[in-house]
């Protein structure tokens, strides 16, 4: 017969000790403007509310009494679900609101409704079809906002493929990833974050489909201070060749399906298979942040052992309950800080 441990419920109280990382009232719309310590926290902290939660049966009421705007202007699976049901394992009360709820600059204004919710929420997190919207948002709110999804950015996403990773190779410093695909918003927070964990990044896109230019300039900038290498092609094989992590996403992304016939062709011969995967590292893996279509990656490589694509949507909803915590009190982790 399987027995479970009950759960022990404790309220938050901690305060953090001095010297330590603090992140509470920051906002997130780009790790680009998080410090490696910073990242770091933040992945230690959602080690160890999955520890303690999820493997240890504690209850925590971290977010006890507050609560949170998700405004959506595009739809979601696994933010909005990550984000909802974490805040409220959490103790705390998601408002869900749809563009149907709430049109963002049409019927109330940005600055306007950033300044409402300021005053009837603890923490706003949009996803939203401009980066400005954010911006704007994080200038007239007086609260925490964090970006859900924007054109330039996925963060919360890069949190949780980096503690998937930590999680399946034991440490992050020295492993190479090949990011396969278009240059978006996802590719961008890669180039945001590999450098200040310690991580080699291998990029490839068909012509014109390059990451941003200023995005690549700051990432060129961080693999030199950090003393990692960037590398940039349109071969596929190229930047696989003797990478640990192989990585892709959509190739029409929302809002793109006027082009959907002209990127498939572009992208022709960028499907991952294991082709791809015999010039990887023999202990490679695979990652994509869904929603997958079979011409991204076929089904041998997708099902395949090596591939962490449900572990890596599963820390979607830890990665976002450690950066709210971190965003809106002074926990300190309780776990020993893993290996990065």
């Amino acid at each position: 017969m399987k027995t479970f441990r009950s759960a022990h419920v404790r309220t938050f109280s901690a305060r953090v000790q001095p010297g330590v990382v603090n992140l509470r009232g920051r906002s997130l719309l780009t790790l680009k403007d998080f410090q490696s310590d910073e990242i770091k926290y933040l992945l230690w902290t959602s080690h160890d509310l999955k520890k303690r939660i999820k493997h240890d049966g504690e209850s925590l009421s971290l977010l006890r009494e507050k609560s949170i705007a998700m405004m959506f202007e595009k739809r979601s699976t696994r933010t909005r679900l990550s984000t909802e049901t974490g805040f409220a394992l959490l103790g705390g009360h998601p408002c869900f609101l749809t563009s149907q709820d709430i049109h963002l600059g049409v019927n109330e204004s940005t600055k306007d409704t950033a300044r409402v919710l300021s005053r009837l929420t603890d923490l706003i997190l949009a996803r939203v079809k401009n980066h400005s919207t954010l911006e704007e948002l994080v200038k007239e709110a007086s609260i925490p906002v964090i970006n859900g999804l924007s054109d330039l950015y996925h963060p919360i996403q890069i949190l949780a493929d980096f503690i998937t990773l930590q999680e399946h190779y034991g440490s992050l410093s020295g492993l190479t990833v090949s990011w396969i695909g278009d240059g978006n918003n996802i590719l961008h927070s890669f180039m945001m974050t590999a450098a200040k964990l310690g991580v080699h990044l291998k990029i490839a896109t068909p012509k014109g489909y390059e990451p941003n230019a200023s995005v690549l300039q700051e990432a060129q900038k961080l693999s030199k201070q950090f003393g990692t290498s960037l590398f940039l092609t349109s071969d596929p094989l190229e930047a696989a060749h003797g990478s640990n992590v192989l990585v892709t996403d959509t190739w029409v992304g929302m809002g793109q399906e006027e082009e959907k016939n002209q990127r498939h062709k572009d992208f022709n011969g960028y499907q991952i298979t294991m082709q791809t995967a015999r010039v990887a590292s023999p202990n490679w893996t695979f990652l994509h942040c869904l929603p997958r279509k079979p011409e991204e990656v076929d089904d041998e490589v997708f099902y395949s052992h090596q591939s962490l694509v449900f572990p890596e949507a599963e820390n979607r909803k830890w990665t976002i309950m450690g950066l709210m915590v971190s965003l809106l009190t002074d926990y300190m982790p309780q776990t020993p800080m893993p290996k990065f």
